[in-house]
């Protein structure tokens, strides 16, 4: 059985502008659904499931995410700094590497997160991958298990779990922003601003991209009018409601 990974990054460095104004004095991580920060909602999945070590990359109020997650046991908070220029996703994770080192490792966004419904999703998902076959593996929520989510879909799911671009299906699946990815798709990149998107793509042109669908409830809070859904999503996921 593959080990699970211990190590994770939770992309936490983006500008959040649209979620002013709450973001003018505070890092969108560290905006709070229920009384706890999405960064802690993310990190405490991490924590759950065993992982040992998590980056953080930060860019805007850095010192405020900093600050934060000084005090957290577990996992352990490498802080990744891109203070002086945004990476955009895949150019954060490239910059990381050091810390992440050569086994697969999670990924996590810092807007999005979950309330897991029977064995942890994370642990689902470590169960799943397979890195003979896989490059990429990623958490994936239906729209109708989804709150704020205003887009359309992302993915279509093949029998065996192969990943292609849904183009708008409804049929298809939402990317829930966790996934676990293998270090060496970024063998030749440089830490230059650019997208997690062109990864997912490559390795769908090489049949190595794979999804495993969650199970429980997926939230997303992308503006202000937002945290009210997530909380009375997360009071109800809580209560059995959802």
């Amino acid at each position: 059985m593959t080990a699970r990974p211990d190590t994770a990054i939770v992309l936490a460095a983006g500008l959040g502008k649209r979620m002013r104004p709450i973001t003018d004095t505070i890092p969108k991580p560290l905006v709070r659904i229920a009384g706890k920060t999405l960064l802690d909602w993310g990190l405490d999945s991490l924590a759950a499931t065993g992982v040992a070590k998590a980056v953080v990359n930060v860019h805007y109020l850095p010192e405020q995410i900093v600050a934060h997650v000084a005090a957290r046991q577990a996992p352990k908070i490498v802080i990744s700094d891109e203070s002086d220029r945004l990476l955009d996703s895949a150019g954060g994770i490239v910059k990381a590497l050091p810390e992440l080192g050569q086994k697969p490792f999670y990924i996590l966004n810092a807007d999005t997160f979950w309330i897991d419904h029977g064995p942890l999703n994370l642990g689902r998902l470590a169960l799943a991958w397979d890195a003979a076959k896989m490059d990429i593996l990623l958490m994936l929520a239906d729209l109708h298990q989804a709150t704020g989510h205003c887009g359309s879909t992302d993915f279509l799911v093949a029998p065996d779990g192969a990943l292609r671009r849904s183009k708008g299906d409804q049929a298809g699946l939402i990317y829930a922003g966790a996934a676990i990815i293998h270090p060496r798709l970024f063998k030749d990149a440089t830490a230059e601003p650019h997208s997690l998107n062109a990864y997912f793509d490559k390795a769908i042109a090489a049949g190595r991209l794979f999804g495993m669908p969650m199970h429980g409830h997926w939230i997303t809070v992308g503006t202000p009018d937002a945290i009210p859904q997530a909380e009375a999503a997360v009071a109800g996921a809580l209560t059995g409601s959802q």
